[in-house]
Order: C-alpha cells, then structure tokens, then sequence
C-alpha cells in the first residue's frame, strides 16, 4: 500500500490557515490570499493522485442513517433568468438535456428519457472547496451510458457540461475526461434524498462526478458536449472556475 503524501487538504486550509467563513463558492475570488492558500502548491500534491491512485476506484458510500439531516447549496442557488424561470413554472416538462458534439447520434433528452436509462442510487459525500461536507442520496442514469446511447467517436477525449446559471452573461461550464465520464458513480442526478431536485440543488438535472470536489459538480445542465480537446472552451483551461480563479482543473479526492 502506498502511503498517501502528508499534504493539507483543501477543508484543513480553509478551516485553519485561511480562516474566512465563505457563503459560496463564488466568494473564494473576493480573497486572493485564501485562493493562493488553496490552490498554490498543489500541483505536486495532484501529479502524485493522478500518478498513485486507481482513477476506477469507488469512492465511499454509507448507509441512509449516516445521510446528512441539511445539506448546504454550493455555487447558483437559482440561475434567475427568463428562460429558467419559464421551464421552472412548466415543473420541467420543455426542459431538455442536449447530447452533442464528437457522437454518431446527438440526444435531446427529456426527464422522462433520463429515466428510461438504467438508475443509479448511491448515498455519497459531497466534499466543497469551502470546507463543508455532507452526505446525501442521489439518483439519475451514468453518464457513461448516455455517452453510449450517443455513440462516442474515436476523437472524443472530454466532456463539457453547459448549464442554464450564467456567470458574465454566458453559461457556467465545466469538464472532465472520459475516465471520470465513464466511471460507475458518475451520474446525471434527477433526485436527491428520494425527491426530485430543487432549485437549489441543481434542478431538473445536475452532474454527480463523486472522485471530484463539488465545483465540478455543475448544476442546471442544459448541454452535453464531446470534445477533442479543452482548446477553445472559454479560456482553455476546461471551467469557469479554472479559467477565472485559477482552481485546478483535475479536482480529484
């Protein structure tokens, strides 16, 4: 067994170095001390992750008693624009997940189609770049298997997330590479705690990638999107937060 490297992790940082109570996650760009603290010497810390650990690896799921009795908001707590509003009063019926990009056959998938997919239940623990943990429930299909439905090409080396929140007036985005698209608790969640999702939790359908902290977790998906490369994808560093706050883009815990 190959003993993990004694480097601090994020919520020991922010909890004990940074000391700063963060309302969200759009709050870390308003302390460039804290964000240096977070971030700044962990490339080392992330090269040996990626080098020493099994990316297929589960993460740790628990039983519904352990489940957390609140389970805080991180990022958008509602996108607030026209169009949502709109599919937010239908209850969702016009919402629909695009699925594009490098793929042989490009989806436009409603709630009911994400449900027609094999689901995935699993109670997991979402970790914030704040300092905050809690456990909860979530169901949707893999992604992996919507990827598949969609008949992925050759060239396809990321994923990009789009979503219904804007930052600077354009779409928030994220993204990850095929290993974390096609591992097994990567999900695109419908449900939380056996409910459909709020608002504020990402409603009607957000990204559950469990090996990664929760920015990449993007919330209010509207778009789905294969590509060769990061190039070209905001400021080509694969996310909002990446390309603006410098987070790293492989988050991985």
């Amino acid at each position: 067994m190959i003993a993990r490297p004694l480097l601090p992790d994020r919520r020991t940082l922010i909890a004990g170095g940074a000391g700063l109570a963060l309302a969200g996650c759009d709050r870390v760009i308003q302390y460039p001390a804290a964000r240096d603290i977070l971030f700044k010497g962990e490339d080392m810390h992330r090269a040996l992750q990626r080098a020493l650990t099994d990316r297929d690896a589960l993460v740790p799921e628990f039983a519904p008693a352990q489940m957390s009795p609140i389970f805080r908001t991180n990022g958008t707590r509602d996108p607030g624009t026209p169009d949502y509003a709109a599919l937010r009063a239908g209850r969702f019926a016009d919402w629909r997940l695009a699925v594009d990009g490098l793929v042989a056959r490009p989806l436009s998938l409603s709630l009911a189609d994400l449900g027609r997919f094999a689901q995935r239940a699993q109670i997991t623990r979402h970790d914030c770049v704040e300092g905050w943990s809690a456990i909860g429930k979530w169901q949707g299909p893999r992604l992996g298997d919507v990827l598949k439905a969609a008949g992925l090409r050759d060239a396809a080396r990321y994923v990009v997330f789009r979503c219904a929140d804007l930052y600077g007036g354009a779409p928030y985005y994220e993204s990850i590479d095929l290993i974390d698209a096609f591992h097994p608790q990567t999900i695109l969640a419908w449900a939380m705690n056996d409910r459909f999702l709020d608002v504020g939790h990402g409603a009607p359908c957000r990204l559950r990638v469990e090996r990664h902290l929760g920015y990449k977790h993007a919330k209010y998906l509207m778009r789905i999107t294969a590509v060769p490369t990061l190039a070209g994808i905001g400021k080509g560093r694969g996310g909002y937060w990446e390309d603006n706050v410098d987070y790293d883009w492989y988050a991985g815990i």
